[in-house]
């Protein structure tokens, strides 16, 4: 659902409503980009581009409510930094111009390596619920961005370090009552399938803090869906979690 004034060329996008349906698998599109057009939200262009809206959101460092802008470029794979947004016009010509152009460069332009993922996040993280692993993490596997844990109805979902609450929702296919915490500019975590959440966006939350109830929203049992992304890249969470 998309809200455009009259008078302005904003874009504001509200979640979808929630659909208790399997993951979305999203298929990237590796250096492909778009143009917002006037009228276009967020979920349509993830929806036609077969792109979950988390995804599309976080691979163009988007945080809610997902405001996008006609003539914004939105990336279609995961890669650092901002979306882009539109460029001014007519862009105005340097004071002065070289007599000759420059020699151009014809060596091979060297290729441009993934952004690393760093060892460690520089602060603690904890478990964020109690119950049976069974699910685990599986680079380049869509189906597989982080971890399940099984548990009973109702169980507390806490915190897994301490941040702010950036969504607080429903409307995010495949991933139920979801919970989203930025913890900073690099790192957030997701929580999913909730039964109730108990947290507003913008809320502060310490590390080991319930935030919700586990629940099967968007699942066929009762359990966590638990990520943890960097710069909107899904890492293994076993990789920075404690030993248990």
């Amino acid at each position: 659902m998309g809200l455009v004034a009259c008078s302005s060329t904003v874009v504001r996008t509200a979640p979808p409503r929630p659909a208790s349906k399997p993951a979305q698998v999203s298929r990237p599109k590796p250096g492909a980009t778009i143009i917002v057009q006037r009228g276009e939200t967020l979920y349509s262009i993830a929806t036609r581009n077969g792109i979950t809206v988390l995804d599309l959101a976080t691979w163009n460092a988007l945080a809610p409510p997902y405001t996008i802008y006609p003539g914004q470029r939105l990336r279609l794979y995961p890669g650092g930094g901002p979306s882009t947004r539109p460029a001014a016009a007519n862009p105005a010509r340097p004071r002065s111009m070289p007599s000759s152009p420059p020699a151009r460069n014809t060596s091979p332009t060297p290729a441009v390596a993934a952004p690393s993922v760093p060892a460690t996040s520089g602060f603690p993280w904890r478990w964020p619920a109690d119950g049976t692993l069974i699910g685990r993490f599986v680079a380049g596997e869509p189906t597989r961005q982080g971890i399940d844990i099984a548990g009973s109805g109702g169980a507390p979902v806490r915190a897994a370090a301490d941040g702010t609450v950036v969504y607080s929702g429903a409307g995010l296919i495949g991933y139920g009552e979801l919970v989203i915490i930025k913890h900073s500019e690099s790192w957030l975590s997701a929580y999913g399938h909730n039964r109730r959440r108990l947290v507003n966006e913008g809320q502060i939350v310490k590390a080991g803090e319930q935030i919700a109830e586990m629940g099967r929203s968007g699942a066929p049992r009762d359990m966590l869906h638990f990520e943890i992304r960097f710069n909107g890249r899904p890492v293994d969470p076993l990789r920075y979690l404690p030993a248990r």
